[in-house]
């Protein structure tokens, strides 16, 4: 089955309320049997001396969410899934906060588990998603992914 692009991008952090809310509207899908769940929290790394007070996202959002949905298609196509759900924080989002939230479903928990690591990794490999660190002293510098 064909999806379409979703539009996975918030606009500041994403709120434990919308996440429970996401996880219990699964509730009434009997067939699913394992859910696994990644969540992404910015840091308050220390560089230079200096502690990371936010992070900035900023995205190229109409290759992103081409992108997005390539991975999400080949994720499907390698893994017996009910669903997955993928959402990135975009604009200033402070220390402690979540920024990213990958939710993958399936009859069966190892599908769920592996899906929703390959998907994170992608994530981090391949969409055009930057972050620009804000530091307690104000300074700026642009993150890279380890």
């Amino acid at each position: 089955m064909e999806r379409k692009p979703k539009n996975i991008f918030i606009l500041g952090p994403i709120a434990a309320s919308f996440i429970g809310e996401s996880i219990a509207k699964h509730s009434t899908n009997t067939a699913i049997g394992g859910h696994s769940i990644f969540l992404g929290q910015v840091r308050a790394d220390i560089i230079n001396e200096i502690k990371v007070a936010a992070i900035e996202y900023t995205a190229y959002e109409e290759m992103a969410l081409e992108k997005m949905h390539e991975i999400r298609e080949a994720i499907f196509a390698k893994y017996p899934l009910t669903c997955i759900h993928v959402y990135h924080s975009l604009g200033k989002i402070v220390a402690g906060e979540i920024c990213l939230f990958v939710f993958t479903s399936s009859a069966h928990r190892k599908a769920a588990i592996d899906a929703c690591n390959e998907t994170v990794e992608r994530i981090k490999a391949e969409l055009p998603v930057w972050g620009k660190e804000i530091f307690l002293d104000e300074s700026i510098q642009w993150k890279t992914n380890k």
